[in-house]
């Protein structure tokens, strides 16, 4: 088995390190382009600037794929940027930036809802099944709202900050910064 990292920017060689301690060496793929995309069985889309990889994704020509890609059901995670991605619908800076969304997962977004880099903060949280995990938040977004098949898995200031729907999975923090895999094993061993 092998999982992709959307490496288009962000962060991406902590998400391939965290794979490979799971799965073993040669078990990460970047993902930079169409081709990459064929030899993966699950994909994480990072953390970083969500606008900036939404663009480069469609210039890299993977966006359109990976949109069709979660909806006949390949296994999807968004961390952080990534869950911004996934949502069906934005907020107001979304709107207001056009930022093109991958349209997936039944979820409405605040894009910055835990304020700028500097009131980043780190929070222990029960996140469904992993339990309690320290959940790092960086200029972190939030989901507002499920619906349809969405569930929440954890929230945080009444905001739902994990979130699961049949093949896909997204965090408002960024589990690839902490040295606990519990995470990244959960959505592998659960969601692909």
């Amino acid at each position: 088995m092998k999982i992709g990292v959307v490496a288009l920017q962000g962060d991406v060689s902590e998400h391939l390190e965290a794979i490979e301690k799971i799965l073993g060496k040669d078990s990460s793929v970047a993902v930079r382009n169409r081709k990459d995309l064929e030899t993966i069985s699950g994909l994480i889309i990072p953390g970083g600037e969500s606008t900036t990889i939404s663009e480069l994704m469609q210039k890299a020509e993977i966006f359109d794929e990976v949109r069709k890609l979660g909806e006949q059901g390949f296994p999807i995670y968004g961390t952080c940027a990534g869950l911004i991605l996934l949502a069906k619908q934005g907020d107001e800076q979304v709107k207001k930036t056009s930022q093109k969304l991958l349209g997936l997962m039944d979820t409405r977004i605040n894009r910055n809802a835990f304020g700028r880099q500097r009131e980043s903060f780190e929070i222990v949280l029960d996140i469904g099944s992993v339990k309690k995990f320290t959940c790092v938040f960086i200029r972190a977004p939030a989901i507002v709202e499920t619906f349809g098949k969405c569930k929440t898995l954890a929230k945080f200031e009444n905001y739902i900050v994990a979130a699961k729907q049949d093949n896909l999975f997204a965090t408002a923090f960024h589990p690839e910064l902490t040295d606990d895999l519990r995470v990244h094993r959960y959505f592998i061993e659960e969601i692909v």
